[in-house]
């Protein structure tokens, strides 16, 4: 694409792309305020079980993002895949109406999270080869804001809906927008023919290679390792906001004060990360975290329900804007692909052990206990991180 008409198609796909991801992000959104109410109060199952299920569904989508983007190399095609992954979750979250124990609940809420990791790493492979290189920064920065209002969007309409019907019936709701996700893709979006990979590659050797003697990357790996052992999903902001005394139609709005915070502080710290190194911005959003848990301890009333809310919802924000950009900084160009998909691992993984310890903590001991627990791994994170920034410098290319 490198005339002034194949741009102006490129950023009509990419904003045809960014509908996509809001009419999703409108759907999963509805679902995922009410579903921590869901798991507990109407089914009755734990809070160890709570952090079971958000553990389990993240690690199946990191796992899933790395095949798919290997197959989306190997068989030339992003469309496909794009289209199998947004398909799986359209049809995958509208069952959670009709589930009654823990199995059902498991398969559901895992079924969505394989379809958002089918679809992301082609999907964003599709965004970039819609336009010029020079222009990149533009497309991603148009597809995370639409993405964005969509999580908006999707409590305020839980948070409506909850007025008029059962929490059951939401999850039906939740269909329409997604369907309309779909049938834009299948329709509007288009894709470049992408060049098939020319001999097998295989991928343990890859990793071998971006883990050798890059002792940057390896102790990064370490520390968002050992930080994601001690975090947890925001399932467990608003189970602590519907303790707090805040009704359970009215949790969605607590979702809602995290999605626009998150959204909120995104672009100034993208900006800020322009400007100082990406490391410290990762250290502020880890004692932001730690700030979170201090406010989840002492919060007394509804409206510190959504105070913690706020803060937590800073929190992703910086952390999701800005950490995946410090990958590139300590790895060769060639294997960055690799690095990635080492990361999300890394990541998947940890993140799941600390959302099943948190539950098991709290519902064991209690909140105190789980908390201290958190804060204590963050403590040893911010350590690290603070060790990584003084012996590393990224590479320049």
């Amino acid at each position: 694409m490198n005339n002034h008409t194949d741009d102006k198609f490129g950023m009509k796909n990419i904003r045809t792309l960014g509908l996509v991801s809001f009419f999703t992000d409108f759907s999963s959104e509805m679902v995922f305020g009410i579903l921590p109410y869901f798991v507990t109060s109407t089914l009755g199952l734990s809070r160890t079980f709570l952090g079971l299920l958000d553990g389990s569904s993240e690690l199946s989508s990191y796992a899933f993002r790395m095949i798919s983007g290997t197959i989306s190399d190997k068989i030339g095609k992003r469309k496909p895949l794009v289209i199998l992954g947004y398909g799986l979750s359209t049809i995958s979250k509208p069952f959670f109406s009709f589930a009654n124990n823990w199995f059902d609940t498991f398969l559901i809420r895992n079924a969505d999270r394989v379809g958002k990791g089918i679809r992301t790493a082609p999907r964003d492979a599709l965004i970039s080869e819609s336009v010029p290189d020079a222009k990149h920064g533009k497309a991603f920065g148009l597809h995370r804001t639409l993405d964005q209002l969509g999580a908006i969007a999707g409590p305020l309409a839980a948070f409506l809906l909850l007025q008029i019907v059962d929490i059951r019936t939401i999850f039906l709701f939740s269909l329409v927008p997604s369907a309309i996700a779909v049938l834009i893709l299948i329709f509007l979006v288009k894709e470049n023919t992408s060049s098939k990979i020319g001999n097998p590659v295989k991928i343990f050797s890859l990793f071998g290679k971006a883990l050798k003697n890059n002792r940057p990357f390896v102790f990064f790996l370490v520390i968002s390792g050992i930080f994601g052992a001690g975090a947890f999903n925001f399932s467990f902001v608003l189970l602590r906001s519907s303790e707090l005394g805040v009704e359970k139609n009215y949790v969605p709005l607590v979702y809602l004060a995290i999605n626009v915070a998150h959204a909120a502080i995104g672009l100034p710290i993208g900006a800020l990360s322009d400007r100082i190194r990406k490391e410290f911005i990762i250290l502020i959003s880890y004692g932001i975290f730690g700030i979170s848990l201090f406010l989840m301890s002492i919060a007394y009333d509804t409206s510190t329900a959504y105070v913690v809310a706020a803060v937590f919802g800073l929190y992703l924000g910086i952390s999701e804007t800005v950490q995946r950009a410090i990958i590139p900084r300590f790895v060769d160009p060639n294997l960055r692909g690799t690095a990635f998909g080492i990361y999300n691992l890394v990541s998947g993984i940890a993140f799941f052990a600390g959302n099943v310890i948190f539950g098991f903590l709290w519902d064991s001991f209690n909140l105190d206990v789980a908390l201290w627990y958190s804060g204590a791994i963050t403590m040893m994170a911010i350590c690290g991180l603070i060790l990584f920034i003084k012996k590393f410098k990224p590479i320049v290319l």
